[in-house]
């Protein structure tokens, strides 16, 4: 690009942070200022771009690109804990891991579920992972407050009618109950199979905040529990809840493989 200019969001994507989705968020909620050569500052917005010689602060903190070592890590993630790269958050899971890196997840789960996530401060390979249209798969193990049946698992393995309602995904609209209305979409076609007389394995392969949970809810089931297992090729396997390990370099080399790298 002309002058080595990139978008933002790739440059804080590029160094670790976050994902490029996770930084357009945090521009959009005005967290993101750049600082130019010749002394001025202004608040970031969509679609800027950065410029060799710029800095960039992110909640009043300058940001460093030293080309740190990438780090590939899973983590078992307990109940509570926050998939989020606000700092400012309580329980935010890049506190709990306990890394002082510039770094960021693959794959977020909601503060109910558990199970795998993929800390990492490689942009380039989180970005691939996350992207929905990669079709990359996801596993988890569900258990629910009513009996599996054949009807459930056919709706769910056709795809679901769910609303998003989380602020990224408001149409602008207000329901007849005074509350804006979300974005109706149909979710992808996916594996389903019961494992018990309330549990099921669900592979996805794409990942709406709270998915399985609307999924379950629009025919009539309420989750009571969520467990990753499985991200692409990386399985949970033994390792204890709370806990974390360094991925291995074949997990690694077969992680970038089936991303495209």
């Amino acid at each position: 690009m002309d002058n080595g200019e990139i978008r933002l969001n790739k440059y804080i994507s590029s160094i670790g942070l976050c994902s490029r989705r996770e930084a357009d968020r945090m521009i959009e909620d005005g967290r993101v200022r750049i600082l130019r050569p010749d002394g001025t500052a202004a608040v970031a917005s969509l679609g800027d771009r950065f410029t060799p010689g710029d800095q960039i602060e992110v909640d009043g903190k300058i940001l460093e690109n030293n080309e740190a070592e990438k780090l590939y890590l899973m983590l078992n993630k307990p109940k509570g804990i926050v998939c989020t790269g606000d700092r400012r958050i309580k329980e935010n899971i890049i506190d709990y891991a306990g890394l002082n890196h510039y770094i960021s997840y693959a794959g977020r789960l909601d503060r109910d579920s558990t199970g795998l996530v993929l800390l990492t401060n490689d942009g380039e390979l989180n970005d691939r992972i996350m992207r929905a249209s990669n079709c990359h798969e996801k596993e988890y193990i569900c258990k629910v407050d009513k009996f599996v049946t054949y009807d459930f698992l056919s709706k769910m393995r056709q795809g679901v009618t769910i609303v998003l309602d989380d602020d990224h995904n408001l149409t602008g609209e207000i329901g007849p109950d005074g509350k804006p209305v979300g974005k109706t979409v149909k979710t992808r076609p996916c594996k389903v199979w019961k494992t018990g007389k309330r549990e099921f394995h669900i592979i996805l392969t794409q990942g709406y905040n709270r998915q399985i949970r609307r999924m379950c809810a629009a025919l009539g089931f309420t989750v009571l529990k969520i467990k990753r297992i499985r991200i692409m090729n990386l399985e949970l396997g033994g390792l204890r809840e709370g806990m974390k390990r360094f991925l291995t370099k074949e997990e690694i080399a077969e992680l970038k493989k089936q991303a495209g790298m």
